[in-house]
């Protein structure tokens, strides 16, 4: 903690130092119309049983991510004491007020949880909450788990990731969590702006982090599920803190690399979208990846959009009306490893 910033506002009623299972909330003081001396509650839950590690599991980083925030709540509600070798903190909905009203920002503030980190104690609420994260629960843990999907805007095939980093022990311990996992796809990916990421916030403090993206459209499935449940279970028995096989897709898993920026096909336009590729399909530099149409007027030509390199389309626009500037498609590089040369 610097000099400049007080202890976190944010009180844990779990005691972090005790065994057993233990559920609980984060509390954040807020006034607001509606409660004059009220709180943020985020729920906790603590399972701890002797020596080991400790792994910080996440969700709802951005509230209409429901796949990682469905899968981490069913289990808080089953891990239990005897099944863990150290500790494992779940927390499955980081942004509680953005998880309550169903949007990827906070009603309370605006505030991207993601894009706010490290965050400020004194700050906005969502500054707060990420400020906690940073100088109280990342400090705590070896390795972490932030569990993302494509949410109401974005759908996206199913994968967990890592970074590229100057310290390639952490680089490589990070990939093969991310591989252990067992997505479909397991990515080395590009941010377009890393700066205030929860992701940089955890990688910069040293631990080993896995990302992950598991579908979208603002719901789940029964498959995306059945992929998060199973990812959680097995990153767990990868860095020992529960028993168990790895379990893998019934599929070959695909490595996919994003090498640089040239990876997002952004609209230059806005109007109707006409996607010409599907989720998980080949491309080849030049291809049409989508097109535009003018809302305004008919007899207007739409304006395409190309693919500017060859690979797997990984992410799409999920509704169909479109602004400038929005992501409309993802493509990257299908690799045969993602350990460097």
């Amino acid at each position: 903690m610097s000099a400049s910033q007080r202890p976190s506002p944010i009180s844990a009623s779990v005691d972090f130092d005790a065994q057993g299972v233990q559920h609980g909330f984060l509390k954040l003081p807020i006034s607001v119309d509606e409660s004059a001396w009220g709180a943020v509650m985020i729920p906790i839950t603590v399972v701890a049983n002797g020596e080991g590690p400790t792994a910080l599991l996440t969700g709802g980083n951005h509230g209409d991510e429901y796949e990682g925030i469905t899968a981490l709540m069913k289990l808080a509600n089953s891990l239990k004491a005897g099944d863990v070798h150290g500790r494992v903190i779940i927390v499955p909905m980081m942004n509680v007020p953005a998880a309550e009203a169903g949007k990827r920002t906070s009603p309370l503030d605006g505030g991207n949880l993601n894009r706010s980190f490290p965050g400020d104690p004194d700050g906005s609420v969502t500054s707060q909450i990420a400020d906690y994260f940073t100088r109280v629960l990342v400090p705590m843990c070896d390795v972490a788990l932030d569990l993302h999907s494509g949410g109401r805007t974005l759908d996206i095939v199913p994968f967990a990731a890592a970074h590229r980093l100057d310290d390639l022990e952490q680089e490589r311990a990070s990939l093969g969590g991310a591989v252990a996992f067992g997505a479909p796809y397991a990515m080395m990916m590009f941010e377009l702006d890393a700066t205030r990421l929860y992701d940089t916030a955890v990688e910069s403090q040293g631990k080993t982090f896995v990302t992950t993206e598991l579908g979208g459209g603002g719901t789940s499935t029964p498959a995306s599920l059945a992929i998060s449940e199973r990812g959680v279970r097995n990153f767990l028995i990868h860095y020992g803190l529960i028993d168990g096989e790895l379990e893998s897709a019934d599929e070959p898993m695909i490595y996919v690399d994003m090498p640089d920026a040239s990876c997002y096909v952004q609209s230059e336009h806005a109007g109707l979208l006409e996607l010409t590729v599907s989720l998980g399909e080949m491309v080849k530099q030049g291809d049409v990846l989508a097109r535009i149409y003018d809302m305004t007027r008919t007899g207007a030509d739409p304006v395409e959009y190309r693919a500017q390199r060859d690979g797997v389309l990984i992410a799409r626009r999920f509704p169909a009306k479109v602004g400038m500037g929005d992501t409309i498609a993802v493509v990257a590089e299908v690799v045969q490893s993602l350990e460097r040369a």
